[in-house]
């Protein structure tokens, strides 16, 4: 394990950046996970150091932002997420893509993680809003986005190409103002 400066912090997990010496963990939990994330995931998994290093060159774009979550216990990484397609201007928005990975789902770790990307995504990144497009089928993807906070505003067909198809997703999103306190602490 090696020294951690978290983004942002939970009980039990810590948010942070994706990096280069993620390299070797990040490709064996894709690799342990590929069944459980190909059938969501358009493209193929990230599975070779050139993958790894072409994922990771993303996010010097200043429209994508990278992040794994980590056990804080450990340092272990249990989750993935990217804001892509981050819009400035009057708009302020991006869009959430993350994966769980085969040996940490069913522990809330996505969960919290993901609450505390939309909270580092609102006060640092500056977004005033994140969307998050999900398959109909994903029925856990669905429940964890609710969890966190994330509304169901609609449904776009034919919105993207995985496992050669063309697939619905269900758009579902989320604003500063949903994350605000109604009693005004």
């Amino acid at each position: 394990m090696y020294d951690v400066t978290y983004l942002a912090q939970g009980p039990r997990v810590g948010l942070r950046w994706l990096l280069q010496r993620d390299c070797a963990e990040f490709l064996a939990l894709n690799a342990e996970s590929a069944e459980l994330l190909g059938r969501w995931m358009p493209g193929r998994p990230v599975t070779t150091t050139e993958d790894f290093e072409a994922y990771v060159a993303r996010f010097d774009e200043p429209a994508h932002e990278g992040f794994v979550f980590c056990r804080r216990d450990t340092g272990a990484i249990v989750g993935r997420a990217n804001v892509n397609n981050i819009v400035r201007g009057t708009h302020q928005a991006g869009t959430v893509g993350y994966s769980a990975y085969a040996s940490t789902i069913g522990r809330g770790y996505m969960t919290e993680g993901l609450r505390l990307l939309v909270r580092y995504a609102f006060d640092h990144l500056e977004l005033h809003r994140l969307e998050a497009n999900i398959q109909p089928a994903n029925i856990p993807s669905i429940n964890l986005i609710k969890r966190v906070g994330f509304q169901r505003e609609g449904c776009s067909p034919n919105f993207q190409f995985i496992n050669g198809a063309w697939r619905d997703h269900e758009r579902w999103a989320i604003t500063v103002e949903m994350t605000k306190d109604p009693g005004g602490a």
